[in-house]
């Protein structure tokens, strides 16, 4: 094999799919890249089993081939070269020569035919979505799934389509994040559990282009996105989701309005009070037109006031402050409406619209004057 590419579009290619390789495996194969340079194009490949990443790069195939290199070797090799044109050569024992300039390393690399490439998926109609929304959708409900491990379905994203509504909605077992997107066209109704880890490796992959498409493609077992010369191709998480709707209350006993940044900035400054670690809570307590809000820790304490318009009684509750801010800092309007029902029940923020939904649950708090 013997190709010639620009370090630029070597670079992003190879950063591209080097998502998919896995930090620990007893496969050392899937540690690497797979270089395919037949039928006039130039594919790089990683695949971990769970998640595959494909994209095809801009280049000159001066001997068509296939060689599997060392993704970690590999990567830190082209990032470091000069910006200019690199060539690599394989021969038939897989030694592969790497040149740029007057640069030069050789690697040992293994046979092409023995990685695994991506599984082939009957591709049915596919649902398209622009960059930029589902880059948002995963953005602004990415931070509730759960890391760990115990229940698999909290490490997911359930992804449920109807007709022309996409909803996202990922929970942890202390908030539930729920965003609701128009889509251009209808579709029959679909619902899969794509995994986090995956929704994260395409929005650091997205281009975030309003202009630019993702066409999607579900199949019972894997779903696939295809961009920009690049396929992902993710294995879903099996089980039935949880019953959402169920856990959704449009019961209020208190509705405060108030404006976002203040709510976020005034929480923000309460958390500098709080040590890596420590889990104290904001105290809010809710009076006609007036939002009181308290942290208090070994550190010191904090006490601010916000102006709100207050509908309902009276009430004071404790949330984990940064549930509060994850939740805020990706709602984009400017004042946002609460509904709470008393000191043990969910606060939910929700727009108007239906288009997004914020469930935090309370946590339990001693009053200290």
């Amino acid at each position: 094999m013997k190709l010639i590419c620009s370090k630029s579009a070597l670079l992003t290619g190879v950063q591209t799919v080097s998502k998919a390789v896995p930090s620990k495996t007893t496969m050392s194969i899937l540690e690497c890249i797979l270089i395919n340079a037949n039928n006039g194009t130039i594919t790089l490949t990683a695949n971990d089993m769970e998640l595959g990443i494909e994209t095809i790069i801009e280049g000159e195939i001066l001997e068509k081939g296939i060689i599997a290199l060392d993704a970690k070797i590999f990567l830190e090799i082209v990032r470091k070269l000069p910006d200019n044109d690199i060539k690599i050569e394989a021969d038939g024992n897989y030694k592969t020569l790497i040149t740029c300039e007057k640069a030069k390393f050789t690697i040992i690399g293994k046979s092409g035919e023995d990685f695994s490439g991506l599984p082939l998926i009957d591709k049915e109609e596919p649902v398209i979505i622009s960059q930029y929304t589902l880059k948002e959708a995963i953005r602004q409900t990415i931070f509730s799934i759960s890391d760990s491990d115990n229940n698999k379905l909290m490490t997911g994203e359930l992804f449920e389509i109807d007709q022309d509504e996409l909803k996202v909605v990922s929970l942890d077992g202390h908030r539930i994040s729920i965003r609701k997107i128009n889509l251009k066209n209808s579709y029959p109704f679909i619902k899969a559990v794509v995994p986090g880890k995956t929704l994260n490796e395409i929005s650091k992959i997205l281009s975030g282009d309003m202009e630019k498409d993702v066409q999607i493609y579900f199949s019972d077992k894997h779903i696939i996105f295809e961009f920009d010369q690049t396929t992902v191709v993710s294995r879903l998480i099996e089980g039935e989701y949880f019953k959402i709707d169920q856990m959704l209350s449009n019961d209020y006993e208190t509705k405060v309005k108030i404006n976002k940044k203040e709510l976020l900035s005034c929480i923000d400054r309460a958390t500098l009070l709080v040590k890596e670690g420590d889990k104290k809570p904001i105290i809010i307590n809710i009076t006609d037109g007036n939002m009181e809000l308290k942290m208090n820790s070994t550190v010191g304490s904090m006490n601010e006031e916000i102006d709100i318009e207050k509908s309902g009684k009276d009430l004071m509750i404790g949330f984990n402050p940064k549930f509060l801010i994850d939740a805020l800092r990706v709602i984009e309007d400017e004042e946002i409406d609460m509904y709470l029902v008393n000191p043990k029940a969910p606060c939910f923020i929700r727009d108007d619209q239906g288009r997004y939904i914020y469930l935090i649950l309370p946590v339990n708090f001693t009053t200290v004057s």
